[in-house]
């Protein structure tokens, strides 16, 4: 067996664009051993047929407790572990189906549209603060403060707390490399965070979700504690970052490309259709998501042994020749586009329609509302995120004063 390809996350052409890499390892072979940023080995499925079939097969497992390699176990905290691993991205049925109907009803088509014209006054508000000063960060003025705002509000999380949240979210999921110290830190501090907010819901409930989950708690005895204070990291982490990453990076992406770009100014009814290709083109999660298989599978080809490290690569998956018509270019007007940016099956991403809605707007509202945008540096000079979530880390933009 050759060696696994090691991802090369200290080359900048790479974190730049990862994508010729991709599909050099797309070419020589669908299914094949990889090793990871943190050093952990796992079979990477790059086909967007493979890919689909293992997110829709009950066989694989997203529950870290079914790796073979216990180094998986050791991205949570050792001393809430087992709290998290009942989170409901963690867990199959029938403890996701439940976990996951306790919140569905927060994020329907009907009240996720409900929300606009809330999210329209705030990437209003947002854009009114720089367009005196003629030059913005997309990531730090707009991208970030959108969704943190929304989902603060959504789950009833003070937005002056943001800064601390923030900051232990970072920790966990973005840093470039691994720190054990620092994640158990960040984890500690997230737990207790949450565990102080949940106190103080008890006490003085609202009109929010996680006061909602709080009642299913302790009135219908449909959550654990434990299982409460996961459902609060899970919806307050995931309701925002990757947001960030597609509002910056999809605006980004759009100024890279001119012709593109002009289409979507001149026709605004393309907006939900280029959302869509943006997060086929380079999409917030990438390469994609980790699941354990819990017997001996074969997929593309190759047998996998029951508790290997899979990643299905969603976002290589996304421009996979075989599926998308000209898959590396942009194409704002692509009708086809059964992405999987989201994912794909039971775990099909839940705030969908809400990240959808924010990108919809914020992106539109940015090209509407500032005159002569352009990057302030070359798109190639961008700096990027590395490991599992993609995203600049500062979009600069100049503009015409308003």
């Amino acid at each position: 067996m050759r060696e696994p390809e090691v991802f090369p996350y200290d080359d900048q052409a790479f974190v730049a664009d990862p994508f010729p890499f991709y599909k050099r390892l797309r070419r020589e072979g669908p299914v094949r051993r990889v090793a990871t940023v943190r050093g952990i080995e796992a079979w990477l499925v790059t086909r967007y047929e493979d890919g689909t079939a293992a997110l829709s097969d009950p066989r694989f497992s997203s529950d870290l407790r079914d790796a073979t390699d216990s180094r998986m176990l050791d991205l949570l905290p050792s001393a809430e572990r087992e709290s998290f691993l009942r989170s409901m991205i963690r867990v199959g049925p029938p403890d996701h189906t439940r976990l996951r109907r306790l919140v569905s009803k927060a994020f329907t088509a009907r009240r996720v549209a409900a929300l606009r014209p809330r999210v329209q006054e705030i990437t209003d508000g947002l854009i009114d603060a720089v367009l005196p000063a003629g030059r913005a960060d997309l990531v730090a003025d707009v991208a970030l403060p959108l969704p943190v705002t929304v989902i603060c509000e959504l789950l009833g999380v003070p937005v002056t707390d943001r800064e601390g949240f923030q900051e232990w979210t970072d920790a966990i999921l973005t840093q470039e490399r691994f720190d054990r110290d620092a994640v158990d830190d960040a984890w500690r501090k997230m737990w207790a965070y949450l565990e102080g907010l949940i106190a103080d819901k008890r006490g003085h409930p609202g009109d929010d979700l996680l006061s909602a989950l709080i009642t299913a708690r302790d009135d219908e005895g449909r959550l654990e504690e434990d299982e409460l204070v996961a459902m609060a990291f899970l919806l307050l982490v995931a309701g925002y970052i990757t947001t960030v990453n597609l509002i910056a990076g999809g605006t980004a992406t759009l100024l890279a490309h001119p012709q593109q770009l002009k289409l979507v100014r001149d026709d605004p009814g393309l907006l939900p259709g280029a959302v869509e290709e943006l997060l086929r083109y380079d999409g917030p999660v990438n390469p994609g998501v980790i699941r354990f298989p819990t017997e001996d599978v074969e997929i593309g080809g190759v047998r996998i042994p029951r508790g290997d490290t899979v990643m299905i690569a969603t976002a290589i998956a996304d421009r996979d020749p075989e599926h998308f018509t000209d898959p590396d270019r942009l194409d704002v007007t692509r009708t086809e586009n059964t992405h999987l940016a989201f994912g794909h099956g039971a775990h099909y991403c839940l705030g969908a329609p809400l990240a959808r809605l924010e990108g919809e707007i914020a992106i539109g509202t940015i090209l509407r509302r500032l005159p002569d945008l352009t990057l302030a540096v070359p798109f190639d000079e961008l700096r990027w995120h590395v490991a599992s979530l993609r995203g600049p880390k500062a979009v600069p933009v100049t503009f015409t004063p308003s």
